[in-house]
């Protein structure tokens, strides 16, 4: 997705779990490595580390033992615990407020705050939600009860304000679609800090106060999916939480539901595979029974491409052909707005991506073209490289290529997305044995040129 170099919006970002420790403490790499070897010291543990090892560390590098326990005293972890835990899991970077918080109003409206005010911080380079914390969290959703009426002081909120953030929203979205997350991200985290503080300090009758949570929950969702498209996988998931919480609060199981199975694409990215799967499974066996056929869809699509992604392209292509069968007698009535982007393109793309896995070559490039011809631009932009990796393996390197250019021209005169950068950035690893061509070389010589954030 993302190569980690360089800032997104002026801000910067770690790419280790040590980068966001130093980062949080204050802590520079020369007086980190200072105070690494005086706390040796006096723990009768001689170091010799100095801001070059920090570097390494940062770099990937795993710190030997001695290093391990006096940094593990350093940060009052139990040396066990470290060892049990294995580097750099046990640095205590992890905690997210939107998964220990109670799943009460008073939680919700803590889990979302601390967003607007951290949510800028973001991991980069690795998750901070998965394993056992991930599954914890799904499990939690489903079991959570709806919220109570409350009654905070402050000024009134009226339907007329709900009305305007709401369309302000739903703009961001279609703005979004066109031009990609990184551009509108900051837009985007400061509707979630408006209407975090409406629900915080405002007054409002109960019809009022649920659709501040939903709205909160739209709004989180958009902000994360931004920060996603953006590159920014941690802060994404982070506001995802937000939005689960925001979508259990108001009762909304079937946007919760939603927002667990887009949860599931950060971690199959990370390779944790198996675990978009569980994701997946646990948003449609918890789904209301109310759920619109458009959301039904989305989820089988969800989960055959988790299933793909795991290797199981048998149940993948079963799960495919079930959203299919339901998409040709769909109603388009009773659907959520917050879905109205959903339509063929995203059906087209997830089968060509599960049949390519399958080796199906001929029948994804015919889904995937069909994809792309009718995606938004920040979509077509995103998926030019599927494309492009099935006519290559198709043996058409030339039409690879148009795909390709294609991707980057949009990415070069409209569209900002690191996603779409970093998928034709892994195509063009695919033309390793083709790098001798004047047009592949063309190719990469553009991709290198095109700008991260516009």
């Amino acid at each position: 997705m993302d190569d980690g170099s360089g800032d997104v919006l002026g801000e910067p970002l770690a790419v280790h779990p040590l980068s966001f420790l130093l980062q949080t403490r204050g802590w520079g790499k020369a007086s980190f490595a200072r105070l690494m070897r005086g706390h040796g010291r006096s723990l009768g543990i001689p170091l010799a580390t100095n801001r070059t090892t920090v570097w390494k560390w940062e770099q990937g590098q795993e710190p030997d033992a001695d290093a391990q326990r006096v940094l593990a005293d350093l940060l009052r972890v139990s040396y066990e615990q470290a060892r049990a835990e294995g580097w750099p899991r046990w640095l205590p970077v992890w905690e997210v407020t939107g998964l220990t918080a109670p799943w009460t109003e008073a939680g919700t409206v803590e889990a979302l705050s601390d967003l607007v005010g951290s949510g800028r911080t973001d991991r980069r380079g690795f998750l901070t939600i998965t394993g056992a914390a991930l599954a914890g969290l799904a499990a939690s959703w489903a079991d959570a009860p709806s919220a109570v009426a409350a009654a905070l002081n402050g000024d009134r909120v009226t339907d007329m304000m709900l009305s305007t953030i709401e369309q302000r929203i739903s703009t961001l979205r279609v703005l979004d679609d066109q031009l990609g997350g990184a551009r509108l991200l900051e837009q985007a985290r400061g509707d979630l800090a408006l209407v975090t503080g409406l629900l915080s300090g405002g007054r409002y009758t109960d019809v009022v106060r649920l659709r501040l949570y939903a709205l909160a929950a739209r709004v989180s969702h958009l902000t994360g999916w931004m920060a996603y498209d953006a590159g920014l996988r941690s802060a994404g998931q982070r506001y995802y939480v937000g939005a689960l919480r925001g979508a259990r609060t108001a009762g909304d199981d079937a946007f919760g539901a939603f927002v667990l199975a887009e949860m599931g694409v950060h971690v199959s990215e990370a390779g944790r595979t198996s675990e978009r799967v569980g994701l997946v499974s646990t948003a449609i066996d918890h789904a209301p029974r109310s759920l619109s056929s458009r959301t039904r869809i989305f989820l089988h699509l969800h989960k055959a491409e988790a299933l793909s992604r795991d290797g199981d392209q048998r149940e993948a292509g079963a799960a495919v052909n079930r959203a299919m069968s339901l998409w040709t007698r769909h109603e388009a009535e009773g659907n959520p707005d917050w879905l109205d982007w959903f339509g063929e393109a995203q059906l087209k793309s997830t089968e060509g991506k599960v049949l390519l896995r399958s080796g199906q070559v001929e029948r994804a490039m015919s889904s995937l073209e069909t994809s792309v011809a009718s995606a938004a631009p920040r979509d077509k932009a995103v998926r030019s490289s599927r494309l492009a990796e099935a006519r290559l393996a198709g043996g058409d390197l030339e039409g690879a290529l148009d795909a390709a250019n294609h991707g980057a021209k949009l990415l070069e005169d409209r569209v900002t997305s690191v996603r779409a950068l970093g998928r034709l950035k892994e195509f063009s690893t695919r033309l390793e044995s083709h790098k001798s061509e004047p047009a592949v070389r063309e190719f990469r010589e553009r991709l290198q040129e095109l700008p991260v954030v516009v």
